[in-house]
């Protein structure tokens, strides 16, 4: 279930339930947290959707939120006043009333997701899955911290969220989509044009001057966000994991022959037989079937025979123990000799006999062969059941104001001094900083904290701790002039050769509508005449860039046109456009019905949320709000 919350976007609810769900974005994933949620304790009330309330707190996290995910898009920070021009704080208040008007009506219905669906969802959910498919808890807990989330918030947000959807789904499922919709999507997508074209290339613009101090200057003035230096932050990692800690000198070979002996059989090959099975409708029809075989009136592949059991089905393989589902059947089949059949059995499915036809014994490596291996499982699982202990002192020795540096010497731990690193991960030279642990937790929390602030240790997927200190910000910056000056220059000669190849463009497309041959425009400035068949909105052809084919639809047949196409330019006339028939429930006709619900969900789902909130009735506290983000609304 949370996997097609987490796909809202591309089922037919579309992006009114990504907006209803702004709390996720689990991605390879991993979840968009809405940290600490409810922390904080009581805060004031920013608005109400009918009873239901809208704390400052609220408001400040997911605006601190929709803010990082900003940031991030642009690589660059914010400031307060640029984040109110995007409109983020009205984007976090429409989205939390949205949420609310939501809550409140499933609330108003008494729609109540039980326990057992919630657990069901988190359970199924791959995010939280390991390799084979199984629900890691470790996994599930490393996701939620990274998110800055604990079990009870995430649990109890995503029992709103639940119910919000299948809300969403009631309203919003089989919806009709008309005719006169689907015909002309149908034109839409199925149109083919084709068009010669002519490609201008950067020699076309000519020899480009030098450009003067002053052109540098303004040019780099109107850019100078393409230059600008990203965040980087200075900081003291310290990592604790149970492998560190580990003592494998420590366990007495005493403790060390305890384990060996209550596991012998993880240090070599266990016993392995072949085993065949006859399946009989009750016990009296397998004894006599025994009996036939013991005194050698049957043999035992003439019994199968006679129960319709063939060569394949008859052995059931060489297995262990453990491999067999059965314990019946696996307790009888490994009494047996090797030849030996076995009494009637009753298995799972019904009465058998067995025989087992070969035995592989089982090998066992001898004690002074694993010694070591066993020493250091014993202190690596020694010094888990101690990380909780360890974690505590060091704690304590935090709230002592000791420094990290400190602590580390004193224990024998490793320091990692960060430098300079950014949020993604890498140094001023733009290599990856090594010896970060578990950087996809690490550089969000790093990010997040501020330099003397305390910060709370974070897990690793290993199950040991990261504590941190930011030592040091260098917030982002525009890059001088004189230190970005090689660029700037590319960047200006690019902009004078796409303007020169812009107004030549134009120049050929004027002589080609007024009846010039597109052979003797390609001729004038010296390059090829290319013909492109069967074109398709969106799509790249040879070579037409997608936005360059979307100008060629928008051209009428017989017009010329002209598209930047990378640094060069093309410029190029319609030829020919075809459509081919509409035909009503044909399958193409069902693709398009089933994507266009989306949209129509859209908008009843849209209409549904304004009068849900029209209803219950919304109130804004406008000087709360400013408080809880420090703009206005």
């Amino acid at each position: 279930m949370l996997q097609g919350i987490r796909n809202a976007s591309q089922h037919w609810l579309g992006k009114i339930v990504l907006t209803i769900i702004f709390t996720l974005l689990i991605a390879g994933v991993g979840i968009f947290g809405v940290e600490e949620f409810f922390r904080g304790g009581a805060s004031n009330t920013v608005a109400t959707v009918g009873s239901t309330p809208i704390t400052a707190e609220q408001v400040r996290q997911a605006y601190q939120n929709q803010l990082q995910r900003y940031q991030t898009q642009l690589k660059r920070p914010l400031t307060p006043d640029q984040a109110r021009m995007l409109g983020l704080d009205r984007q976090v208040m429409s989205q939390l009333i949205t949420e609310a008007a939501l809550d409140q009506k499933t609330h108003d219905l008494g729609l109540v997701v039980p326990d057992s669906a919630v657990i069901k969802a988190i359970h199924e959910e791959k995010s939280f899955q390991n390799q084979q498919g199984q629900f890691e808890p470790q996994l599930f807990y490393q996701t939620l911290q990274r998110a800055g989330l604990n079990e009870g918030m995430f649990v109890r947000e995503q029992r709103s969220v639940i119910a919000r959807l299948q809300l969403a789904e009631a309203v919003s499922s089989d919806l009709h989509v008309p005719v006169a919709m689907r015909e002309a999507v149908h034109r839409y997508t199925t149109e083919r044009r084709a068009a010669a074209y002519l490609m201008l290339t950067p020699s076309v613009a000519g020899q480009i001057p030098e450009p003067t101090d002053d052109e540098l200057k303004t040019w780099y003035e109107a850019n100078k966000a393409g230059f600008r230096a990203p965040e980087f932050r200075a900081a003291s990692l310290l990592l604790v994991e149970p492998e560190a800690m580990a003592k494998p000198d420590a366990i007495t070979e005493a403790d060390a022959r305890a384990a060996y002996a209550l596991n012998k059989d993880r240090y070599g090959a266990p016993e392995k037989r072949t085993i065949q099975q006859i399946v009989f409708p009750d016990t009296a029809a397998a004894e006599a079937a025994r009996k036939a075989i013991t005194d050698g009136s049957k043999t035992f592949e003439a019994v199968a025979t006679e129960r319709g059991t063939d060569d394949k089905d008859l052995t059931l393989g060489t297995l262990t123990r453990s491999e067999l589902f059965d314990k019946a059947v696996a307790d009888a089949a490994f009494a047996l000799p090797e030849g030996g059949v076995s009494q009637p059995v009753q298995g799972r499915f019904g009465t058998v006999l067995l025989r087992v036809t070969k035995i592989e014994p089982g090998t066992v490596k001898p004690f002074e062969a694993v010694e070591g291996e066993i020493r250091k499982a014993l202190a690596l699982a020694r010094a888990r059941d101690a990380m909780e202990t360890t974690r505590d002192a060091i704690e304590d020795q935090r709230a002592g104001a000791k420094p990290l540096a400190d602590i580390a010497a004193e224990r024998a731990l490793k320091l990692v001094a960060v430098k300079a690193v950014d949020a993604n991960g890498k140094g001023p030279d733009g290599q990856r900083v090594a010896d970060i642990p578990d950087p996809d937790t690490t550089l969000p929390a790093l990010f997040r904290a501020e330099i003397g602030g305390d910060n709370e240790p974070l897990r690793t997927k290993t199950g040991g701790y990261v504590w941190y200190d930011v030592t040091g910000i260098d917030a982002a910056h525009d890059k001088p002039l004189d230190q970005v000056k090689d660029g700037v220059k590319a960047g200006w000669t690019a902009t004078e050769i796409a303007k020169r190849l812009q107004a030549k463009g134009r120049e050929l497309v004027e002589k080609i509508n007024k009846g010039e041959t597109m052979e003797a425009a390609a001729q004038e400035v010296g390059v090829n005449l290319q013909e492109a068949q069967d074109l398709a909105r969106n799509q790249a052809k040879d070579m037409l860039k997608p936005d360059d084919v979307n100008l060629i639809f928008a051209t009428p047949v017989g017009k010329a046109g002209t598209a930047a196409a990378g640094d060069s330019r093309a410029v190029f006339k319609v030829t020919a456009a075809t459509v081919p028939a509409f035909v009503a429930d044909s399958p193409s006709d069902k693709q398009i019905t089933q994507s266009f619900q989306a949209a129509l969900a859209d908008d009843v789902l849209s209409q549904y949320i304004s009068e849900v909130q029209k209803n219950a009735g919304v109130k804004v506290d406008a000087p709360a709000l400013r408080r809880a983000i420090g703009g206005e609304y």
